[in-house]
């Protein structure tokens, strides 16, 4: 199995900025992609942002310009730095990954979620 937890959520006023830690750990062989996804009261998760071990990078429109992910792949470790935060961006983060565990057989996994809420 591979564990994901991720730290690093809060409370900030509006314009502020944040940044959310991933660490993986476990049975892991490889890890490809890893992401932020992020789910709003009552509705369903949505993609935030993605990173390949190449570092490739995917943003979701309502975010880019203002989050930046990045890893670092020998810690296992994702990050994304949150800046000019909205209101609207106030919804529970969840780490994932995708890879290859320790047995060879194909894993993705998800966080426990951290909390990011925004004022006005």
């Amino acid at each position: 199995q591979v564990q994901l937890v991720e730290s690093g959520g809060g409370a900030v006023r509006a314009g502020g900025s944040l940044k959310l830690t991933c660490i993986a750990s476990g049975n892991i062989y490889q890890i490809n992609d890893m992401g932020w996804y992020r789910q709003f009261p009552g509705k369903q998760r949505e993609f935030v942002a993605t990173i390949s071990t190449g570092g490739g990078i995917n943003y979701s429109d309502s975010v880019k310009g203002r989050f930046a992910i990045s890893r670092d792949n020998a810690r296992n470790t994702v990050y994304l730095q949150m800046n000019n935060l909205k209101p609207e961006d106030t919804a529970v983060y969840y780490c994932n990954s995708v890879g290859i565990s320790s047995d060879f057989t194909p894993v993705r996994a998800w966080g426990q979620g951290t909390q990011v809420t925004v004022s006005s």
